[in-house]
């Protein structure tokens, strides 16, 4: 079986008629980040959840939200959308690790006195070969937890 590439069209996707746009805003994140240095990990999650501070910039980029946090575990929930995707269609790899990073880093974080910082220092997300990952066209809601 050969492949041959379709040329794409020159100019801008906009210029062609097929562009997509999404626009979005976030809080200042010096403003959470102080928060964190003043509160313990755990207490830090809590006001961010009721809203009295805001969440980090990543949370809008990629249009994930908080489910619940406890004492050593973060829940995270995302609706994965055009924007997600790879080129073969699925959610981006990419997507699911910056889950997973958030969820334990949060969950690690949630466990530390006030002024305790964290770091991810190793991170592997692989698919299983024969487990396809779902078609990023599915409305399904996905949740990341550690």
């Amino acid at each position: 079986m050969s492949y041959s590439p379709v040329p794409a069209e020159p100019g801008p996707a906009a210029a062609r008629g097929d562009g997509r746009r999404r626009s979005y805003e976030w809080a200042d994140p010096a403003l959470s980040a102080a928060a964190a240095r003043e509160l313990e990990g755990i207490s830090f999650f809590r006001e961010m959840i009721a809203g009295r501070i805001s969440p980090p910039p990543i949370t809008a980029t990629l249009g994930f939200g908080w489910v619940s946090v406890e004492p050593g575990k973060v829940v995270f929930e995302i609706t994965p959308a055009e924007y997600h995707y790879n080129p073969i269609g699925s959610v981006h790899g990419g997507v699911y690790a910056t889950l997973c990073d958030s969820a334990c880093g949060c969950a690690v974080h949630s466990m530390l006195p006030a002024g305790a910082y964290y770091t991810s220092l190793d991170l592997s997300v692989r698919p299983r070969p024969g487990s396809p990952m779902p078609p990023a066209s599915s409305s399904r809601r996905r949740r990341a937890a550690a």
